[in-house]
């Protein structure tokens, strides 16, 4: 899992970033907005957006994502603690938001909400067909059998899994797969794909040529 902080407090950005690390993902912290357009050609997982930036408004980074079609999850994080600027912040397209001082617990709490409900799964079980994930529990089932699962396939399941309608690229999931060490290269990942549709089925993985991988729901012929 990747995610983007943007926030120009030096002790806040650095404490998410450590406790987002210690939660197993990979995390890129910038202070400014200005440094952001580059950052999101391989988009994060979620961004965690300050609204009183040194450049700018969060808030206008924000609508100007929104009215660019550019959907990946938003929470607010800011010590506007009036209702009209939460309003703002959620009529302006984010998800969540939440105001300093905040617990690390509960930013994690709401941030995995977050990606559940943006992945379009309501609940902790991930049905694919008759293939079930279940991400928190690091368990997944082919029908009645457990799968035996590495934790590089797993972890490649699961990024496949929350973009069942998208396909997904190799550097993506070399990021993604990888969240606190260098990015994982082409050959590992088509390796532990490999061993992944071996278990799993070869049809239930599609490959499209030059962009990516996407997970289906049910195996192709």
């Amino acid at each position: 899992m990747h995610i983007l902080i943007i926030e120009d407090d030096i002790d806040l950005g650095q404490a998410t970033l450590a406790a987002l690390k210690q939660a197993g993902m990979s995390v890129v912290w910038v202070r400014k907005a200005a440094a952001v357009p580059g950052l999101l050609a391989e988009p994060p997982d979620a961004v965690l957006l300050d609204l009183g930036l040194p450049d700018g408004e969060g808030l206008a980074l924000l609508r100007g994502w929104r009215a660019r079609g550019i959907t990946l999850p938003v929470i607010v994080i800011t010590a506007r603690a009036g209702l009209e600027e939460r309003l703002a912040g959620l009529d302006g397209g984010a998800d969540d938001f939440l105001v300093k001082p905040f617990a690390m617990a509960e930013l994690l709490s709401r941030l995995g909400a977050v990606l559940r409900r943006c992945a379009r799964q309501a609940s902790e079980q991930w049905r694919f067909g008759d293939l079930l994930v279940e991400p928190r529990s690091y368990r997944a089932w082919l029908g009645d059998t457990p799968l035996e699962l590495s934790p590089r396939e797993f972890r490649l399941l699961v990024e496949l899994a929350k973009n069942p309608d998208s396909v997904v690229s190799k550097s993506v999931l070399g990021q993604r797969m990888e969240p606190l060490g260098e990015p994982l290269d082409s050959a590992t990942i088509e390796v532990h794909l490999s061993n992944l549709r071996r278990k799993i089925g070869a049809g239930r993985i599609r490959t499209v040529r030059g962009v990516g991988y996407q997970l289906l729901g049910q195996s192709e012929p």
